[in-house]
């Protein structure tokens, strides 16, 4: 019922502009191919995308969704002003939280970035652990065409707030199986947009994505994943979070609150972030939120192998026994017959 009601708002309006802008920004791409490092959560990512700019000249392009929020600092493991002042990073702090960032919203601002990064005569390096957002991006997707209805959305997370994001999850399923079955049913953003998708022009979410995989035009880029074994990423995520409470993560959650971003906002929905509101909120202890914090970060990061394992275009670093140095040194000794040098 709550499809029917809300698909008489279709417009198609918004959907031939995202088009159009989509044409658009297909030319912004470098010609040096770009260099992305990617992987699950806890791999060492940051670490190493700094140490590969400072030995290359390189500029970072964030691709993790969270880290373009401000305020979102500790919980995201976002780059610090200690890291980020000799190293330029793009695509950081670019919304409030209560400001959806799409992908397509992401992927124009990456073209962009990549292209102003080029013309700079620097390298650009592309980093983080949405695997969406590489997807979009490397194989030129056109989800910048994907239908949109901020109406819609707001409605949508209207009925979240009323009966919780498992409760959408479970009509998303009825519409879109195919993407019900990859996502959370916490994960209240993307469960948001892949109904929005589905009320605005009639078509899954899901449909879209395969025709853009039909349409597949790989980008010229060297794509560097970082990989753990499974009990040592685990210790790693585990040690992680005990390290983000000690900087404050708490502290940081109560502010964004204190702020009025409500905790049912997607962004305050995501890893770290919904478990911390829920204890604040009086709704569990604080020793559950943490354990509930590690568990889905475990979770979250079997996910991400498993969509990057299905790109077999991606060299893969065991990093187990190495700093981010040596790793950075493996992917330039890597990047050689590509004509690179240390700037």
């Amino acid at each position: 019922m709550l499809y029917l009601i809300l698909r008489t708002r279709l417009r198609f309006g918004p959907y031939f502009r995202a088009w159009m802008r989509s044409l658009d920004s297909r030319n912004r791409w470098p010609d040096t191919p770009v260099l992305v490092v990617c992987g699950a959560t806890a791999t060492g990512k940051t670490a190493v995308a700094i140490a590969l700019a400072e030995r290359i000249g390189g500029e970072i392009v964030n691709a993790d969704s969270m880290q373009v929020y401000c305020g979102m600092d500790i919980g995201t493991a976002k780059p610090t002003p200690m890291e980020r002042r000799n190293t330029v990073f793009h695509l950081l702090d670019i919304a409030p939280p209560d400001q959806q960032v799409s992908v397509a919203d992401w992927k124009r601002g990456a073209e962009e970035a990549l292209g102003a990064i080029a013309a700079r005569n620097r390298i650009p390096i592309v980093c983080g652990g949405t695997g969406l957002y590489l997807r979009a991006l490397l194989d030129d997707w056109t989800l910048a065409a994907t239908p949109a209805s901020p109406q819609v959305r707001i409605e949508l997370m209207g009925w979240v707030t009323h009966s919780g994001a498992p409760w959408l999850h479970e009509k998303l399923k009825e519409v879109d199986s195919v993407t019900a079955d990859r996502l959370h049913p916490n994960d209240a953003i993307r469960i948001v947009r892949a109904m929005e998708v589905f009320l605005t022009s009639g078509v899954p979410i899901s449909r879209f994505q395969e025709e853009d995989r039909a349409r597949r035009q790989p980008r010229a880029a060297i794509r560097f994943g970082l990989t753990l074994p499974r009990p040592l990423l685990n210790a790693r995520i585990d040690a992680r979070v005990d390290k983000m409470l000690d900087n404050g993560l708490v502290v940081e959650v109560e502010t964004l609150l204190q702020q009025g971003y409500s905790g049912e906002l997607g962004p305050m929905k995501s890893l770290g972030y919904k478990e911390l509101v829920e204890y604040l909120h009086s709704k569990r202890s604080y020793v559950s939120a943490v354990e509930e914090i590690k568990a889905n970060t475990r979770r979250f990061a079997k996910r991400q192998q498993t969509w990057f394992r299905a790109d077999l275009s991606i060299q893969w670093l065991d990093v187990s026994e190495l700093n981010s140095a040596e790793v950075a040194a493996q992917i330039f000794n890597a990047m050689a017959p590509e004509g690179y040098r240390a700037s």
